[in-house]
Formats: C-alpha cells, sequence, structure tokens
C-alpha cells in the first residue's frame, strides 16, 4: 500500500439527484430524511453551502428522463414507490445553484435524445460564464425504453448505436464550443459601434446522420469553452467513449478488484486515443456509515437497513437493464438475462458476487452493501486507501439520507482524510477545470474536442465583410 504522504488527494463530488428516492430505495422514509423536500430550493442551497464549506470539488446530479420501466407487471409501482419519479430538471437547479456558490463544480447529466446539441451547447455555455466556468455535463445516452418514447421514437434505441448516436452529439457540441468563436472576436467598442468581429465569427455547418446544424454558436466563448466532461458508462463501448472524450468517469464498482480491471481497460483504451495518462479521472460511487465507534456503526447500519427497500433497488436495477425483475424468484440467476439496456451495469452485478452466479436476490444485496464503506473514520479511510490504489481517482459520495450522510461524512471521514494529506483543505483558484487538473481552463490540445479550435479561420463567411464605422462611412474591422 502506498505511504499516505506520497498520494495523491481524493477528488470528492456529491451523488445527487433532483428527486426524493436516488439510488438506495426507501431511505426518504427514515425520520432524519429530508429528501422528499426535493423541490424546495432551500434544501439545495443549505447542502451547496456544506459541502463548498467542506471544500467539495462538485455537486453530481443524476436524472433520467422517463420511468424505470415495469415492476411487478406495469409501472404503478415505480410511482408507489417513488423510484426516480417524480424527478425535477437538474439544469434548472444547477442554474438556481450558481447564484449560492463560489467555487464548488455544478455538475449535471443530461442525455443525447432529450435536447438538440445546439440547445445543449447555449444552455451550458450560459450557464460556465454565469458561474466563473464551474459547469459539467455528465454525457448519457439514456437506457430506459421509456425515455426514449417520451422522445418521439418507438423504443430502446440498440445500446452501440445509442453510443454513434453520442460521437455525433459530442462533435456537433465541439464544434459549437471550440470552432465558432475566436477568443478576441467580441470587441464591445463603444467609441466605433462595433460589438464582434463578424470575422472571429463562424457558422459550424454540421450535416451528420442525424443532426443538421448551421450556426453560429449564440453565447461567446465561456470561461472553459466546452463544460467539464463527466461520462458513466462501463460497457466495452462505454469505456471506449469515455477514453475518448471524458475528462472523469463515474463507475459503480462492486469490489477493488473491478475497479482494478476497470481502470487498466480505460487507461489502456486512453493511451489508444492519444490522451496522456490521468487525462480521464476514475469515479467510484460508495457510500459511508460513520460512527466513533464500531458499536455505533453497527447501530447505523441497523438503523438504515430498517427503512432501506430492497424491492426498491430490484425495480431501480431491473428498469436500469430493461428487464421487470419484480415477477422473477429472488433466486433467478443473472446470467439467463439479456439486455439491450445497461449491459456495464449487469456486467458489473456477474462480477460482484464469489462464484460469479448471482441471482435477482443476490443483485439487491450487491447495489445496497457492496458499495457501502462503513467503520470509524480511520477505518473508512484505510479502505479509501485502498481502492485508491486499484485505481480511482475519486469518490462520488452517495448518500442515504440528506442532508445528514454528507453532515456525517464531513465531520467525521473529511479530518482523517486532511490529516493524511488526501483531501483538499482549500479550493485551487481558476475553472472547475483548473481545479482538479491544475492546469489551464480549457481542454488539453490531446481531446478530441481541439481538432475544432481555429474553425473560424477557414470558414467565417464574413472574413472579408466590412461594417459601418461610427461615423457612417465603411471603415474595415482591425
Amino acid at each position: 500500500m502506498t505511504n499516505s504522504a506520497e498520494r495523491p488527494r481524493l477528488l470528492l463530488s456529491a451523488f445527487l439527484m433532483n428527486t426524493s428516492s436516488h439510488i438506495l430505495g426507501g431511505q426518504w422514509r427514515h425520520p432524519e430524511a429530508q429528501q422528499h423536500r426535493f423541490h424546495e430550493l432551500s434544501l439545495w442551497t443549505d447542502l451547496a453551502r456544506q459541502l463548498e464549506d467542506a471544500k467539495f470539488d462538485a455537486m453530481f446530479f443524476a436524472d433520467v428522463v422517463g420511468l424505470y420501466g415495469d415492476h411487478e407487471g406495469g409501472w404503478a409501482s415505480m410511482v408507489r414507490k417513488g423510484m426516480q419519479i417524480p424527478a425535477h430538471d437538474p439544469l434548472v437547479l444547477c442554474s438556481a445553484l450558481a447564484a449560492s456558490t463560489r467555487d464548488i463544480g455544478l455538475a449535471m447529466t443530461s442525455s443525447v435524445i432529450q435536447s438538440d446539441p445546439f440547445q445543449l451547447a447555449r444552455q451550458l455555455s450560459t450557464l460556465d460564464h454565469l458561474t466563473d466556468g464551474r459547469v459539467a455535463w455528465n454525457i448519457v445516452t439514456s437506457v430506459l425504453e421509456n425515455s426514449h418514447r417520451n422522445f418521439g421514437a418507438d423504443g430502446l434505441t440498440a445500446h452501440d448505436d445509442r453510443y454513434d448516436w453520442a460521437d455525433e452529439y459530442v462533435e456537433a457540441a465541439y464544434k459549437l464550443w471550440e470552432g465558432s468563436w475566436a477568443d478576441d472576436a467580441v470587441l464591445a467598442d463603444k467609441e466605433r459601434g462595433i460589438y464582434a468581429d463578424p470575422a472571429k465569427v463562424s457558422k459550424i455547418h454540421h450535416r451528420g446522420a442525424r443532426y443538421s446544424i448551421e450556426g453560429p454558436h449564440l453565447a461567446t466563448p465561456s470561461p472553459q469553452r466546452t463544460p467539464f466532461l463527466f461520462q458513466a458508462g462501463s460497457s466495452v463501448r462505454g469505456r471506449s467513449f469515455a477514453a475518448a472524450h471524458a475528462e472523469a468517469t463515474f463507475l459503480f464498482a462492486p469490489h477493488t478488484e473491478y475497479v482494478r480491471k476497470q481502470a487498466a481497460s480505460i487507461r489502456a483504451l486512453e493511451a489508444e486515443s492519444g490522451r496522456a495518462p490521468g487525462d480521464v479521472k476514475i469515479f467510484a460511487g460508495l457510500s459511508f456509515v460513520v460512527g466513533s465507534t464500531e458499536a455505533e456503526v453497527k447501530r447505523k447500519e441497523a438503523e438504515y437497513d430498517e427503512y432501506l427497500d430492497l424491492h426498491a433497488i430490484i425495480a431501480h436495477i431491473g428498469g436500469g437493464i430493461g428487464v421487470d425483475l419484480g415477477g422473477l424468484p429472488l433466486d433467478t440467476p443473472l446470467g439467463e438475462l439479456s439486455t439491450e439496456g445497461a449491459r456495464g451495469v449487469l456486467e458489473a452485478a456477474i462480477a460482484s458476487v464469489p462464484g460469479g452466479k448471482p441471482t435477482v436476490g443476490d443483485l439487491a444485496r450487491y447495489r445496497a452493501k457492496a458499495q457501502q464503506i462503513a467503520g470509524t473514520p480511520e477505518q473508512i479511510v484505510d479502505e479509501l486507501e485502498r481502492w485508491q490504489d486499484a485505481g480511482i481517482d475519486g469518490v462520488n459520495v452517495m448518500n442515504q439520507i440528506l442532508p445528514g450522510s454528507y453532515a456525517d461524512f464531513i465531520d467525521g471521514v473529511l479530518p482523517e482524510l486532511r490529516k493524511r494529506g488526501l483531501a483538499q483543505a482549500e479550493y485551487r483558484p481558476g475553472t472547475l477545470r483548473e481545479k482538479v487538473f491544475g492546469r489551464g481552463p480549457r481542454l488539453e490540445s490531446t481531446h478530441p474536442a481541439a481538432r475544432f479550435r481555429g474553425a473560424f479561420e477557414a470558414h467565417s463567411a464574413a472574413a472579408t465583410e466590412r461594417v459601418p464605422a461610427h461615423d457612417g462611412g465603411q471603415s474595415p474591422l482591425p
């Protein structure tokens, strides 16, 4: 195990969703839980200040744009359990949180199916301006059939086809963010009445299988231009996409050996994509039960178990992999299931149980417990060092209850992390990208978006235009 003094710090994000029941189903019923108030802005602004005071790197908002399929023969049980329905828009929430924070990153999920890249690019550029460069986009392709039906499709697009879709989507967005405006296009010259130089603004003229976008981008270059990029796919195709495009990838990791294999794969693919080691930060989703003594830890575990709804967890994962698990015996082997949904989740579940032949019942226990670390602060940080040795760069901290799970982590675990040099005590200045990587605010030159930089020089139709000067005559732009 690496000596603590030689370790890099762990990146920390809070894994959240603008809903009452996110990952650990049923915990909204806990007497101290406040996530049932998710529609109240004060819940989120108070939490944002708490996390920012603790110097968390980001608030990471998951999202869905449809129901988690059927469970127990229909979708009524999803509504009854509150399984990510109702779910409110994270982009709107992050816009509100921008005014309540100064340093913490605001990461939001938006699927390629729900918004045209022209629209999303404009929204994220606007928010990146308003936050001084603290915005991140979690790129997803949507595994839920109902989501696709909500946006005009007849059913779920095939797994690999969704990533082909994502490839074009991000390319179009990169052209808007990186290739439409020069850094010095805006003059805001009141004397001559010239706001921007048209010779330094370009239409993108994107033509692809799904999108036709003329441009130009309607937003000026924001502090990061392209927002910080997250991606959460764990299938083979998902890992390839992450290695090429993401700056951080998020794993639902059942144990450290799974992390080790996934991390090795991502690093190899990262190199194949021409990127440097560490250009993709690897986050694991973990929950924590923190106590000052082992007796307190056991008491808290028992308390959380009392409110945990295993059937809600089965419904959640079944929806994600496209199978109604509600009508199956708990001893049904997962290896008998086939899906076009979240293949990586299913593969992770199968890999998580010793012996390699998990059942539906094992799946619920895996989701509830395999990603949970329970112990005293010292025991928890010892375990986090093991995860770090397996290849993670950061933790997406999952919650049982809001805001109590984060209060426990901040008050209990964070001091021990800082004692070992594994958590920051202050923010670096600058954008989210600068804070995470300690380098400039823009994407590195090896990222695929970089090839669209300077496109305005070749494509600007306005390059030779002349505009009226302040005195009504014709004067070329500088």
